[in-house]
């Protein structure tokens, strides 16, 4: 667990010159993206096999990407709800 910490941090401080970038209606946007149904269903059913330990080698790689790519996404759209909450009114 102190990897996905560690990590997580490293791409928290990588990601945050992308702050900047943002404007309001774009971190708006961002803060509101979705996994598309089919994808939510899929991470779903590979974190159902992963806690019964039933993944096959190729679906724990994909598991781990979508992961990732989870993270990548959930801090994005922090820092899209922090300039949101932090613009003037």
């Amino acid at each position: 667990m102190q990897f996905m910490r560690t990590a997580h941090t490293v791409l928290d401080g990588l990601l945050e010159p992308l702050s900047a970038c943002l404007t309001a209606e774009v971190a708006d946007r961002l803060a509101n993206v979705r996994a598309p149904e089919a994808a939510q269903a899929r991470i779903e059913d590979l974190a159902r096999k992963s806690d019964e330990g039933t993944l096959s080698d190729n679906e724990r790689e994909e598991y781990e990407a979508l992961v990732s790519a989870g993270t990548f996404i959930a801090i994005i759209q922090s820092k899209a709800r922090r300039l949101l909450k932090d613009r003037p009114a």
